[in-house]
């Protein structure tokens, strides 16, 4: 999943790149309210976290152009633990509202939740022949054995479980997964799909990640296929 953080503040928006993304998120960090709004727009993103003040246009700003155009869920930062900033937050359309100082662990809490809210129509639980994929406590497993992923590895199998039997480009991969503009140079999805494939395949006779020449790669239960 891909998450857009807007704010300002150097340390804090590392801070919080770092800590979203080492819990499975790609995230795509803004510095400005302008910045942000514009990537907010542009981008196709699961959920954003919007400081409120902010160099350029300020949160409320950018809260409205988003809100005018994306239904994606909205946690709103802000340093002032004001009543009517609060309200004039949720009333513009965020979906929850942190003060600062706050901790690392509840502001991901509310991130899941408002993800878990704002999804409930989606799936959670995926199944591809005996492969297992739990989005709720991020757990996969084939065979009735558990597999140790990464958390680029889970969230590259989660994409290809989403969307088993579609053939998946590099560059939507990429996109999707690490959150750049696919290069050629790089070959990050190839070397990432064949640690995926060992962990998922290799050891098991029946395979079910595939390569399709030119075009990408899917996931698809071929009864009767060799390697």
């Amino acid at each position: 999943m891909r998450i857009l953080v807007i704010e300002d503040e150097p340390k804090l928006g590392d801070y919080l790149r770092k800590g979203l993304s080492e819990s499975g998120f790609t995230v795509d960090l803004a510095r400005t309210g302008t910045e942000g709004r514009n990537m907010a727009l542009d981008g196709a993103y699961d959920a954003l976290v919007l400081d409120v003040m902010l160099p350029g246009i300020d949160g409320f700003a950018v809260l409205e152009a988003v809100r005018q155009a994306k239904s994606m869920p909205v946690l709103m930062l802000t340093a002032r633990d004001d009543v009517v900033d609060r309200v004039r937050g949720l009333q513009s359309g965020a979906d929850d509202y942190l003060a600062k100082p706050f901790a690392f662990s509840e502001l991901l809490a509310r991130i899941q939740a408002l993800l878990r809210r704002g999804k409930l129509h989606e799936l959670t639980h995926y199944v591809l022949g005996d492969l297992t994929l739990d989005l709720g406590t991020r757990r996969a497993s084939r065979a009735g054995q558990r597999l140790e992923l990464t958390a680029k590895e889970f969230a590259l199998l989660a994409l290809l479980m989403r969307r088993q039997g579609q053939v998946l480009s590099r560059t939507l991969l990429a996109e999707q997964v690490w959150g750049m503009n696919f290069d050629s140079e790089t070959n990050v999805v190839e070397v990432a799909i064949r640690r995926l494939r060992a962990k998922i395949d290799d050891p098991f006779k029946h395979k079910l990640l595939h390569t399709v020449r030119g075009m990408g790669y899917l996931l698809e239960n071929r009864q009767g296929d060799g390697p």
